[in-house]
């Protein structure tokens, strides 16, 4: 009895057919899920319209992601102030705090990055949601960025790096022209120290999660200064 007809390597040779040799089962071909590149990690998105997103992020020292817990807490307490808002993430990092932001309503984001690898994967992901044309990512320090020509947010996220004592002068920069009447600042410092802030910065909430401190601000209208409550010249 002849053999069954076997089919053809990829050389067009005919394959020796083995009557022992048992069948591999036909499976439906499945794409593999991506994996993050070595000296990448991954950040998710947890609400809004990029919901579950997972973007690549570089593994850096010092690139800490705010948590998923105190993230989801945060967006809990600003849910009414997302809507339209124009943001500003300094210290950006990931971007996670103004990629969130972006997602739950924000109308547009600016992102400051120092790092320019951190800020050109930051670039990447934004054109990768679609969300490029709602922000910008300037790549210069942030209080080399924060003594330029202001331009007013109403929300504001401070993440910067721990110990080196940015957390004070930063806040203090963001009162020459940079905040709108009402705006809301969140600050993420470690827990140790009590950050100096404006005074018109009222403490609206706190979170903590390990060894860092999250404070949600809002901004108070400053109080004229004499000069100004004055009715004539100051002389």
């Amino acid at each position: 009895m002849p053999h069954p007809t076997t089919p053809a390597d990829d050389c067009g040779h005919a394959r020796r057919y083995n009557p022992c040799m048992p069948r591999r089962p036909t499976r439906p071909s499945r794409r593999p899920a991506p994996t993050a590149r070595k000296g990448q990690g991954r950040l998710r998105l947890i609400g809004g319209e990029y919901r579950r997103r997972l973007l690549p992020v570089l593994d850096m020292p010092g690139l800490r992601p705010t948590p998923d817990r105190v993230r989801e807490t945060l967006f809990n307490w600003l849910v009414a102030d997302l809507p339209g808002a124009r943001v500003l993430d300094l210290f950006a990092g990931t971007g996670a705090l103004g990629l969130e932001a972006l997602s739950r309503g924000a109308r547009a984001a600016c992102f400051v990055e120092r790092d320019a690898a951190v800020a050109r994967t930051l670039e990447d992901n934004l054109v990768t949601l679609g969300a490029h044309n709602r922000a910008a990512v300037m790549t210069t320090d942030a209080l080399a960025f924060l003594s330029s020509a202001p331009s007013p947010f109403t929300l504001a996220f401070l993440d910067p790096p721990f110990h080196q004592g940015l957390a004070g002068p930063c806040c203090a920069a963001l009162e020459a022209g940079w905040l709108s009447d009402d705006a809301v600042i969140y600050l993420e410092t470690e827990s140790a120290i009590v950050p100096e802030v404006p005074a018109n910065w009222a403490l609206h909430r706190e979170v903590r999660a390990g060894e860092s401190q999250g404070r949600l601000y809002r901004r108070l209208p400053a109080e004229p200064s004499l000069a100004e409550s004055s009715d004539g010249d100051a002389c």
